[in-house]
């Protein structure tokens, strides 16, 4: 049993699962800006701004091109292999089965921590609009243990509660989910456009000067600061539209809406990102954004007087996240539905409910332990293990449409990445890049979880695969 054994795609289209197909364009689009919509506007703009000055617009732009190119990958994939699993059932394809076993055991890492990461910053931003409304939750029921020094804490408990309730609504049915997300995703941009139209008018061009004032790549106070930093912070603000391709199986005509979805879902998302930039370095020196790091939008509406709007903006910043949270567990569930409909994992895991047409055991397992995480673990060192797990499958993404251009070029594709080879090449320099500059402690603990993934593989996953009964 060769443990690079691949997936045939026609084989794996005419095998479509009975999940129902119910998704279009606009849906799809949705969820891209629901997942990449959240804590880059409300929170990372902050940071970004004292990286790079006002030049954060060009940071984000940068990062929203590098995204695309691994997002063009994405689409050609999708157009040619349109059933669920995302790089997982990608790299099944391209690479082989222990490939797509170790990527989908990091996609898995990446979409629990990075749910319950988020329901932990949801949680913070929720706590706070009840105590302005004169609600007080109390403190030990608001963090983890020993998240915040000199304070007793035991459980998250509104993280907790917001992660069954996305997994709940996840598992009762794609129609269900898709009309959840989509209504939380208009509200999230009416907040945004309207928070636009009421600060732009207090734009001081000269907080625009000097506009780059830490160069390309320059070290300030002994870190590094300019345009480039300023792109491998926000790059993280882009990570989820991935997620989009999980979806594929759920999609009506799959190969060619799910690159619309995939690039016009990235396109809006730079486009508010880049009007917000400039907007809040317009209206605030960028120097200031270092009292208000956590909520950088809160400097804007006090400096406009205009804090009437916090209220709405809290509200706004809660419903980015929850939509987030929801693309991310959705797109967990699609992954380990996938391996196991391979026999990588236990069939438990790619039950499909007769009545909800979902992998409705499967979700609520993943959804349990990733509740539980945001409520009971301290994730601000573990959440950069979302980002290697990440990067990695850009990296194999951008490597297999290479290689199956090279391979297989007589393969149908409803879309081809334009480029190519140069496009996928850019994808993978950039990823690379990235992943060079995280911390050894990342690694360790990217190591660590390999290590559980591979014994899972060889003790169980490899036994059971379907390609055994060949």
């Amino acid at each position: 049993m060769s443990m690079f054994r691949k997936k045939d795609v026609n084989e794996l289209v005419a095998h479509a699962s009975p999940l129902k197909r119910t998704l279009r364009t606009w849906d799809l689009t949705f969820l891209g800006i629901g997942a990449i919509i959240g804590t880059g506007i409300f929170v990372l703009t902050g940071k970004g701004a004292l990286t790079a000055g006002p030049a954060l617009a060009v940071s984000f732009i940068i990062a929203a091109v590098c995204c695309g190119f691994a997002g063009l990958c994405y689409a050609e994939f999708a157009s040619m292999a349109p059933v669920a699993g995302s790089a997982y059932t990608y790299s099944y394809i391209a690479f082989g089965e222990i490939v797509a076993f170790i990527i989908g055991w990091d996609l898995i890492l990446e979409y629990a921590l990075g749910a319950a990461t988020v329901s932990v910053g949801w949680s913070g931003y929720f706590t706070s609009l009840l105590a302005n409304m004169g609600i007080h939750l109390p403190a030990a029921l608001t963090a983890a243990a020993g998240t915040t020094p000199g304070v007793t804490t035991f459980f998250n408990l509104p993280a907790f509660l917001i992660v069954l309730l996305i997994t709940w609504i996840i598992s009762i049915g794609i129609t269900q989910t898709k009309r959840v997300n989509d209504a939380m995703v208009l509200v999230k941009l009416g907040v945004i456009v309207l928070f636009i139209i009421c600060t732009i008018w207090f734009i001081k061009p000269a907080h625009w000067h000097p506009f780059n004032p830490f160069g390309w790549y320059s070290y300030h106070n002994g870190t590094a600061a300019g345009i480039i930093p300023g792109a491998s912070i926000v790059f993280f603000s882009f990570i989820g539209f991935d997620a989009v391709s999980s979806s594929a199986e759920e999609t009506i005509n799959p190969s060619k809406t799910l690159p619309r979805g995939i690039l016009l879902s990235l396109l809006i998302s730079t486009i508010l990102y880049t009007a917000m930039t400039l907007i809040m370095t317009g209206v605030v020196k960028y120097t200031l954004f270092v009292k208000y790091l956590n909520a950088p939008v809160l400097a804007v509406l006090v400096k406009t007087g205009q804090t009437w709007l916090s209220v709405i903006v809290s509200i706004g910043a809660i419903i980015g996240m929850t939509t987030v949270i929801l693309v991310q567990l959705y797109g967990q569930s699609r992954i380990s539905y996938s391996m196991s409909r391979d026999g990588l994992f236990p069939k438990f895991f790619g039950h499909v409910n007769s009545k909800y047409q979902t992998p409705f055991k499967g979700t609520w397992f993943f959804g349990i332990v990733t509740a539980l995480a945001g409520g009971l673990i301290n994730l601000n060192i573990l959440s950069e293990l979302v980002n290697i797990g990440t990067l990695t499958a850009f990296i194999l993404v951008s490597a297999g449409v290479l290689w199956m251009r090279y391979k297989h070029p007589e393969l149908h594709r409803g879309f081809r990445a334009p480029g190519v080879p140069v496009t996928p090449i850019i994808a993978i320099v950039f990823c690379l890049t990235l992943v060079v500059g995280l911390n050894w402690e990342t690694w360790v603990r990217f190591l660590v979880w390999l290590v559980i993934g591979l014994t899972i593989y060889f003790g169980y996953g490899r036994r059971h695969a379907t390609l055994n009964q060949r």
